[in-house]
């Protein structure tokens, strides 16, 4: 870029605009825009806000048009010898030298202050990146432990599963069992209970004197009829006599 096409900034430094129209030039080599200009060297006496130079004199100080028109340009040095001609101009040159080159500097200090933060954020990273390394390697441990621990739960579910299908079965093997060996029962008593169609029950030997013992073995207990069936019984059985007892033999 050339030399024409710089554009001096602000040296406030909370402004750093570039300048254009018209601005303020100290005798300390420091140029404002025209707003931060205006307020600051309003107050008397006026203090440089870049260098802090008081500026007491009375040329110390100009607002200045930086693009000023063609007749200004043509009368502002008309009639003065060369060597002040000159002397304006080596003065203007070096006012706008030391612009180029606090720029310059500025520049730079901000590179290498960023620079420096460069290189801490990395060495920051760095450490980041290291201390979450070593986190991804203690997690990528316990993952692995964990699905050990995991396959080992499912082995002893499967034993266990199996255990348990083992002992269904077998459950399953006794029940059948169970309801065969009851429906036998069932069907035996049932057989038993047909096969003795007019027997009522059990009962003690003195509680029917009369009755005929179909026990012959046991002498406490016997097979005894009811009082109705065993009239029926007995009428059908017994034929009818002279109203003689049936089992009275007469001499």
């Amino acid at each position: 870029m050339s030399a024409s096409e710089y554009t001096l900034q602000c040296n406030f430094h909370k402004c750093r605009v570039k300048l254009s129209g018209f601005a303020w030039v100290t005798a300390c080599s420091h140029i404002f825009c025209d707003r931060h200009g205006s307020v600051e060297f309003s107050r008397t006496p006026a203090i440089c806000p870049a260098c802090s130079s008081v500026l007491s004199g009375k040329l110390d100080v100009l607002r200045t048009e930086l693009v000023p028109s063609e007749q200004y340009k043509s009368m502002v040095l008309v009639g003065l010898p060369p060597e002040t001609i000159l002397d304006i101009s080596h003065k203007a040159m070096t006012f706008w030298t030391y612009q180029v080159n606090q720029e310059r500097l500025l520049m730079e200090f901000n590179l290498s202050r960023a620079g420096g933060q460069v290189v801490q954020m990395e060495k920051f990273l760095t450490q980041q990146n290291q201390s979450r390394e070593l986190e991804l390697n203690a997690l990528k441990e316990e993952v692995g432990s964990l699905k050990k621990r995991l396959e080992e739960y499912k082995q002893k579910y499967r034993e266990v599963l199996d255990r348990l299908n083992e002992r269904n079965r077998q459950y399953q093997k006794l029940q059948g069992l169970f309801e065969s060996n009851q429906m036998h029962t069932l069907g035996t008593s049932e057989k038993e209970t047909m096969s003795h169609p007019f027997t009522t029950g059990l009962v003690k030997q003195h509680s029917l004197h009369n009755s005929p013992s179909f026990l012959g073995q046991e002498g406490n207990r016997f097979f005894s009829l009811g009082p109705e069936i065993a009239n029926t019984f007995f009428q059908f059985n017994s034929p009818a006599r002279d109203g003689t007892h049936p089992f009275i033999k007469k001499n």
